[in-house]
């Protein structure tokens, strides 16, 4: 299937929404989506000669033919093998970008948070849906983006009001049911974290069955003023998988905001993570972790703008590349004019254990401010010969001295990690897939 084609089977797509809007033509969120479409019809797809897109081509994906938003038949026992791990708390499931309410739970929902589809938003809370959606994302000039705001009709709303604390954390759980055909889907949900609120959210993605499942999913992430936010992204697909997932974040004085993206496995994977610090003494951390083997390509980009004084971001980003495995990293630090007293940190380290592997990294900075502290930096190299000649003196097999040596320079990532079940799981996935 050509670039045209899909376009114009996702064209075919929104005026299937369309259709089915239920006289919620003219309100907000409906001219919101309008407007999209026409940035999606304009921009097409990205190619390689788009800077942004210079390392990651979506050729291939462009070229398969998918069967959007199909009905799965999925089982609730099915699912329990792709549980990241099993976790307490409000679990939300999409299986092919579609809402399972009987599979999900709300039980410790009451009273602490809103959870709404954008359906029920627009009956219920439509000040809430329209004062966000969209607000926080570039679809005059991101075709994924404009994709997904056009196209979006079964997301969710997360509204944590002020003052409230969840101890458990909200778990979205996104399954691609593969096992029969090519799936694709657009994914969207917004957050809401109200004044001095606090919460955990954790993503995770994962594939049933072995054919192609393609992924446009985008989360908007607002963070009120002395909020706090823990973000998860755990990523574990199959090798035929294609992945561009956004998420936008804004945050306000006082606020704090903390990422953590992993990705296992995915045939082809681009993660957009950008972050406004519209306020002062906001602490934004920006962790990631990486693993391709085979032939899979995982790309990151990383946008931390400072537009107000007094604030830290402070990211690190570490992968290990195997086989004939691509990766990309691009992380961009925005210190504008006004965001004096600026602390921003950037790092990316990165290990090719293959001659035939690839890493692509572009660190940028941009500071108009004179009154702050910033850097940023990557490296990429080779495992530590000597070292691993000494741990093999000490009676460890060469083998096991790479995989040891790949497991500590992996765990400057996985110990900032606060949820101890993910903690656990991730280690155990680590070793699995190292050993």
């Amino acid at each position: 299937m050509s670039e045209k084609n899909i376009q114009t089977q996702l064209l075919a797509e929104f005026q299937e929404v369309q259709a089915g809007i239920n006289g919620h033509a003219a309100q907000p969120f409906n001219q919101k989506r309008l407007k999209a479409i026409e940035s999606f019809q304009k921009l097409g797809f990205p190619t390689v000669k788009h800077e942004e897109w210079k390392y990651s081509n979506v050729k291939k994906l462009t070229q398969k033919e998918y069967n959007f938003h199909p009905k799965s038949d999925i089982s609730a026992d099915e699912l329990k093998s792709l549980a990241f791990p099993e976790l307490n708390g409000i679990v939300l499931y999409f299986v092919n970008g579609i809402y399972h309410p009987e599979l999900s739970s709300l039980s410790d929902s009451t009273g602490k948070v809103e959870i709404l589809t954008f359906q029920e938003a627009q009956n219920k809370n439509p000040e809430l849906l329209n004062s966000h959606y969209g607000e926080y994302t570039d679809q005059e000039n991101e075709a994924f983006s404009a994709m997904n705001t056009a196209l979006a009709n079964d997301g969710i709303i997360v509204h944590v009001p002020a003052n409230s604390t969840l101890k458990q954390p909200i778990i979205m759980r996104m399954i691609s049911d593969s096992r029969q055909e090519n799936v694709g889907s657009v994914l969207r949900n917004l957050i809401v974290v109200g004044e001095n609120a606090e919460v955990k959210i954790a993503e995770s993605f994962r594939s049933l069955g072995e054919e192609s499942g393609f992924v446009n999913t985008l989360t908007e992430i607002s963070v009120a003023k002395s909020a706090r936010v823990d973000y998860y992204k755990i990523q574990d697909d199959n090798d035929a998988s294609y992945h561009v997932g956004t998420t936008n974040v804004l945050q306000k004085d006082k606020s704090y905001f903390y990422a953590a993206t992993v990705t296992l496995n995915g045939g082809f994977i681009r993660n957009n993570l950008n972050l406004k610090l519209d306020g002062e003494y906001i602490d934004s951390y920006m962790y990631g972790l990486y693993m391709p083997n085979g032939k899979q390509h995982i790309d990151n980009h990383t946008v931390a703008d400072h537009l107000k004084p007094n604030s830290i971001s402070n990211e690190l980003y570490k992968g290990i590349l195997m086989d004939e495995s691509t990766g990309v990293f691009n992380g961009k630090i925005f210190v504008r004019e006004d965001a004096q007293q600026t602390n921003a940190y950037q790092n990316c380290k990165n290990v090719v254990t293959s001659d035939k592997a690839t890493m692509n990294t572009k660190p940028q900075l941009e500071i108009w401010a004179d009154d702050v502290k910033c850097s940023h930096g990557t490296t990429t190299g080779q495992l530590n010969d000597e070292a691993i000649f000494y741990m093999q003196s000490r009676g460890i097999p060469k083998k096991e001295a790479i995989r040891l040596q790949l497991l500590a320079f992996a765990e400057d990532v996985v110990s900032q990690i606060k949820i101890e079940e993910i903690r656990d799981y991730l280690s155990d996935r680590l070793i699995e897939k190292l050993g």
